[in-house]
């Protein structure tokens, strides 16, 4: 499903290039789940931006369902996201003058899918929010809309959800089952998972986690394991 090789990002500054991930390679296999923690600044966001073709890596490689995101223009990288990849952000990213329901159906639309207006609804009703439809983003809560982020970025089916600490600005029960149902949600669509989070109980629910020390995998491990082993292949 996902393969990175040797990915190495650098951006320049006046004392010289500043090294942001430095040679990270791994891979994740289909309907798998993946988890990266670190701390403020290891390049965990940098990371999931390379992966989904949302920036250039300065050397190195990212492989997505065997395509080679590094060789794709920007429109046709847009192009493969749009029919490839979900989305779930920290700060949910809705559309403010949308209210959750159109929220939802927009990238539906944008597909030019059938049965839009129902699809919303269904996946709408299966995140616990089937008598919110018509409110807007400034009418809900966090809780509330970051469920109509989780519906919105499995509206087309991707292969691949890649979700930046979607609990960060939740409080610990609304953490909790927003995290029970992009898992649940992940299961039920055969969806593979990268998930960014610095929290490690939310992390060890993943198949996999790796860890990013200074721009470098410090541990890439299987779950459920007191101790990450170190594996740089």
């Amino acid at each position: 499903m996902l393969s990175v090789s040797k990915l190495t990002k650098q951006v320049p500054t006046y004392s010289g290039p500043l090294t942001i991930l430095d040679d990270v390679s791994f891979h994740l296999e289909e309907s798998q789940s993946l988890a990266i923690v670190g701390a403020s600044g290891s390049g965990k966001t940098t990371l999931l931006s390379l992966m989904a073709g949302l920036d250039r890596p300065t050397s190195g490689t990212v492989n997505l369902m065997g395509t080679d995101l590094t060789q794709l223009d920007e429109d046709t990288c847009a192009e493969f996201r749009a029919r490839h990849v979900g989305f779930v952000f920290q700060s949910f990213h809705l559309l403010t003058t949308l209210t959750a329901l159109e929220n939802v159906a927009l990238p539906l639309e944008l597909k030019q899918g059938r049965h839009i207006e129902k699809k919303a609804k269904d996946l709408l009703t299966q995140v616990g929010l089937a008598d919110r439809l018509g409110h807007y983003p400034n009418q809900m809560s966090g809780g509330e809309k970051q469920r109509v982020a989780i519906a919105r970025a499995f509206a087309t089916e991707p292969s691949i959800l890649f979700a930046d600490e979607p609990t960060g600005n939740l409080d610990t029960q609304t953490g909790q089952h927003v995290a029970d149902l992009i898992f649940d949600l992940n299961r039920s669509k055969g969806t593979s998972l990268v998930l960014v989070t610095h929290d490690l109980t939310l992390a060890r629910r993943c198949d996999h986690l790796i860890e990013l020390s200074g721009g470098q995998l410090k541990s890439n491990s299987q779950t459920g394991t007191d101790n990450l082993e170190s594996d740089h292949a």
